[in-house]
C-alpha cells in the first residue's frame, strides 16, 4: 500500500486588507492567485478551492470556483469549487485542498480566500454578518456575533474576575505586530490609555476588542512534496496536519458556552495527526475575531487553565519574543478581518514566518506554526500545523 503523499505549500500571495471600493471581487481574487502562482514558480493548479462567506448575499455572485478559474486563465483546466463555513471558509478551503492532495486525486491545488464586505453598505451589513448564527433562534431574535461574544465576555469576567485593563493586552499585541506588515489595515501601535478610552461596541467589548471587517484576498499553492519545483526561490512549508471540527451552531445548545469545544478537539486531532505536541509550536495564529475569541482559543488549545487565558497576554508569553507568539502580523484585529478570506491570510502569514520572510514581523527561528480559524462563536474550528522544509 502506497503511503499518502506529503502536502507542501510552495506559493503564497495576498492583497492589502482594507476598504477596497475600487476593486471588484473577481479582480481581488485573481490578483492574489497570480501572486501565489508566481511565488510557486508558475505551477498550474488542477483544482481551485475558494473560501468565501458573503459573495452570494453581498456581491450577488455565487459559483466563485468557475468565476475565478475563468478570470485567472484556468477555465477548462482546473476544477473550481467554493467552500463555505462562515468566517472559517478560507480555512475550510485549505482543508479540502489538503484532503485532495493526500488522496492522490489532485497533485497541485490552489486555495483562494476572497471577501468584499464593502459590497454591502449601511445597516444591512450587520444582518448579513449574523447569518453564521442560528437563523431561527439567534439571528432572527436580533443577535449578532458581536453581541453574542459580548454576553459571553460579561459572563467570563463575572466568573473569573480579570481586571478590565488586562483585556487591553490582546489588541496591544496585535497592533504592535501589525506595524511592520505592509498588508495590514491598521499599522499603528496602541497603548492601554487608548484602549481604555475607546468607545463601546457592545459592553464590555470596545472598539479595540472587535476585529474590523474588511475586503481582502489571499491565496496559496499546494502540491506533493515529491513534485517540488526545482527553481523554487524559497523554502517550502509542509502542511503536516489539518483538522476541521463543527460544534452545535446555536450557543444555547452547548453544554458549556464558555468553552470552545470544537476548537479544543480540532487542536487535539491536528497535534495527534502531526505527531507533535502543542509545546512544539513556535507561533500560534489564533482567531482573534474578538478579545473573547482570543481568550477562549488559548484555553481550548490547552495553553492555560479554564478562566486563566487572559493572564497569558499580561505576562509577555504571547509577544513576538514570548514563548508562543500570536497574531504575529497583526491578527484579525490589526491586519483587518476579511471574514471568509481570513483563514488563508493566516496561512500566508504563517508561511512567511516559517520561510523567514516576515520582515519586521519575523519571529526568530520559527520552524513550526499552528493556525486556527473560528467561525461565529466557535461553531466551526479549523486547525492547521505547518513546518518549514529545508
Amino acid at each position: 500500500m502506497n503511503p499518502q503523499p506529503e502536502v507542501v505549500i510552495v506559493g503564497v500571495g495576498q492583497q492589502p486588507v482594507g476598504e477596497l471600493w475600487d476593486v471588484s471581487l473577481r479582480d481581488l481574487a485573481v490578483r492574489a492567485l497570480r501572486a501565489a502562482r508566481e511565488d510557486a514558480a508558475g505551477l498550474r493548479p488542477e483544482a481551485i478551492y475558494v473560501g468565501n462567506m458573503l459573495a452570494a448575499s453581498a456581491s450577488h455572485q455565487a459559483n466563485l470556483g468557475a468565476l475565478i478559474s475563468e478570470y485567472s486563465g484556468l477555465a477548462g483546466i482546473a476544477e473550481g469549487v467554493t467552500a463555505e463555513a462562515g468566517e472559517a471558509s478560507g480555512a475550510a478551503a485549505i482543508y479540502l485542498a489538503y484532503l485532495a492532495i493526500r488522496s492522490g486525486l489532485v497533485s497541485c491545488a490552489a486555495v483562494v480566500g476572497v471577501e468584499k464586505v464593502t459590497d454591502v453598505v449601511g445597516s444591512s451589513v450587520e444582518s448579513v454578518l449574523a447569518r453564521t448564527l442560528d437563523s431561527d433562534y439567534e439571528a432572527g431574535e436580533g443577535m449578532t456575533t458581536i453581541s453574542q461574544a459580548a454576553l459571553l465576555l460579561q459572563r467570563y469576567m463575572h466568573e473569573n474576575k480579570p481586571p478590565r485593563e488586562a483585556l487591553a493586552e490582546f489588541p496591544k499585541i496585535a497592533h504592535a505586530n501589525a506595524v511592520a506588515n505592509p498588508y495590514a489595515m491598521y499599522r499603528k501601535a496602541i497603548d492601554s490609555a487608548a484602549y481604555m478610552r475607546s468607545g463601546m461596541v457592545a459592553d464590555p467589548l470596545n472598539l479595540f476588542d472587535v476585529a474590523p471587517v474588511a475586503d481582502g484576498a489571499a491565496a496559496i499553492i499546494l502540491t506533493r512534496r515529491d513534485l517540488l519545483p526545482q527553481k523554487l526561490a524559497h523554502p517550502a512549508v509542509q502542511l503536516v496536519a489539518s483538522s476541521l471540527i463543527s460544534d452545535r451552531l446555536a450557543l444555547h445548545d452547548r453544554a458549556d458556552p464558555l468553552f470552545f469545544g470544537a476548537a479544543a478537539v480540532s487542536v487535539q486531532r491536528a497535534c495527534q495527526s502531526a505527531g507533535m505536541p502543542m509545546s512544539a509550536m513556535d507561533l500560534f495564529e489564533y482567531s482573534d475575531n474578538t478579545t473573547l475569541h482570543a481568550i477562549l482559543s488559548l484555553e481550548a488549545a490547552g495553553l492555560a487553565p479554564r478562566g486563566q487565558g487572559w493572564q497569558l497576554a499580561s505576562d509577555g508569553s504571547l509577544a513576538r519574543d514570548g514563548y508562543l507568539p500570536v497574531a504575529t502580523m497583526g491578527g484579525h484585529k490589526a491586519r483587518g478581518y476579511p471574514l471568509g478570506a481570513a483563514g488563508v491570510y493566516q496561512a500566508v502569514e504563517a508561511c512567511l514566518q516559517l520561510r523567514a520572510e516576515a520582515g519586521g514581523c519575523q519571529v526568530a527561528g520559527a520552524q513550526r506554526a499552528m493556525v486556527q480559524t473560528l467561525a461565529a462563536t466557535g461553531s466551526t474550528a479549523v486547525t492547521h500545523i505547518l513546518q518549514r522544509l529545508d
